[in-house]
């Protein structure tokens, strides 16, 4: 080997020096700071302030009344029995597990949707509901014609804009929440689908609207339904919350229902990540209601071919839990159980928020914020006022306004709605007439 080495020296081949010295990753220096994520960055400064009595009213997780992450009991039993059964670990299809995609369509659809017997609904597991959004754009800008624009609600999850935009979709906005009273803008959205060119993208929640907790009623929902219709508009259902808005999944899965009765162009995004606890675990499911089983044959084979280079195939712990849940009659009646008890606990956190604000002497009126369903209050607060509660009393929330009412506690509740009513106290808020 020496002399290997040696001989290789005296022809020439002396030791190069290491590729950092010849400044090949020079490019690296020219690159700035990416901006944090509006929701994920207020995460992390929580994490780094190290002052007691923090209260993080941000994330978009559930937390039982000792503050603490929950795992629903049917999930755990449901975990239980997988395990003691030896979980395989092999890849699962492009497309992912079958069982659990079939069972999370009549979970959202219904056990009696005719458009799944007939085979005429294509879908692929995804990444959560995020992932299931990514691939909706990608396939939109595949399909329809160029320069199809999507409307977004205003204020959407912020999340939405960037995926659409990514996806090569430009991204327009429809009047959702009237600012002065923290309610549904319902005359607004009906101009603005009327004004939209035909055969836009229309992305719309199906409950439990996030950031405003804001809904449609049932019939706002059949009139929305009815102009998408004349219109000629396609549909993007978001559902992230089937379950964990009204602790009814069956209820809660109202507007999916109509809008596939009803004929419409739809694409649905699912997420179990809210409504199962499987947050770490990115399991949701993207669908295509189309017209006959062969057409959807055909998008399924399009989705497959967009899944393949993008991840490949989906992960499979969390897809075999939901598929133990809803497909074992004792469980799936303990988890409906389950969400019933975490949309009570929500439903009380906004109650108690609303007196303990009451006690502490405000005189504005926070009754928006029981109206308001699912996991969020959309408070009203101005960007300054937010600031303000985390600079002063950290208390972390997004600067709209938005908190996360399963972050409010027994422990911490008196000392939220006291610095609220500091940071507010004399000054008006978006609910103010």
């Amino acid at each position: 080997m020496f002399e290997y080495v040696a001989t290789l020296l005296s022809l020439g081949f002396a030791a190069k020096p290491p590729l950092s010295a010849l400044r090949v990753s020079a490019y690296l220096d020219t690159i700035e700071q990416g901006p944090p994520d509006a929701i994920l960055g207020i995460a992390q400064a929580f994490r780094e302030n190290n002052r007691p009595g923090k209260v993080n009213l941000a994330v978009g997780a559930y937390r039982d009344d000792a503050g603490l992450p929950f795992v629903l009991p049917s999930v755990a039993a449901a975990e239980a029995r997988l395990l003691s059964r030896g979980e395989k670990k092999e890849y699962a299809p492009i497309e992912g597990l079958p069982g659990f995609i079939q069972l999370a369509l009549k979970f959202a659809y219904g056990d009696d949707c005719a458009a799944l017997k007939e085979g005429r609904i294509a879908a692929v597991q995804t990444l959560s509901g995020t992932g299931a959004c990514r691939l909706a754009g990608e396939f939109y800008a595949r399909f329809l014609p160029k320069g199809t624009a999507i409307y977004v609600s205003d204020p959407t999850w912020g999340n939405h804009i960037n995926i659409m935009q990514l996806a090569g979709l430009e991204v327009r906005k429809y009047r959702y929440l009237d600012r002065a009273t923290q309610g549904f803008d319902f005359e607004g959205l009906l101009a603005d689908i009327e004004a939209a060119p035909a055969g836009s993208i229309f992305l719309l929640h199906a409950c439990a609207h996030n950031p405003t907790g804001v809904d449609p009623s049932s019939e706002q929902w059949r009139t929305v339904s009815n102009a998408i219709l004349r219109k000629g508009h396609h549909v993007l259902l978001d559902c992230a919350y089937q379950g964990f808005a009204s602790g009814d999944a069956e209820a809660d899965a109202f507007a999916i229902r109509l809008f596939l009765d009803e004929g419409h162009s739809l694409l649905l995004a699912q997420s179990f990540a809210k409504n199962f606890g499987l947050y770490g675990e990115r399991v949701g499911t993207l669908s295509v209601v189309c017209a006959d089983a062969a057409s959807a044959g055909r998008v399924l084979s399009q989705l497959k071919c967009i899944v393949r280079p993008m991840y490949s195939s989906p992960p499979i712990h969390g897809a075999l839990i939901v598929n133990e849940v809803l497909s074992n009659a004792e469980l799936r009646r303990q988890y409906y159980g389950d969400c019933a008890g975490l949309a009570d606990r929500i439903g009380t956190m906004r109650l108690r928020l609303i007196e303990e604000l009451a006690a502490v002497g405000s005189t504005h009126d926070w009754s928006h914020v029981k109206n308001q369903i699912g996991m969020f209050a959309f408070t009203g607060m101005t960007a300054a006022m937010c600031d303000e509660l985390t600079e002063r009393h950290a208390i972390y929330l997004t600067r709209d306004g938005r908190i996360s009412l399963p972050g409010l506690n027994s422990g911490n509740l008196a000392f939220v709605a006291s610095a609220i009513h500091e940071v507010t106290n004399g000054k008006p808020i978006g609910s103010a007439k």
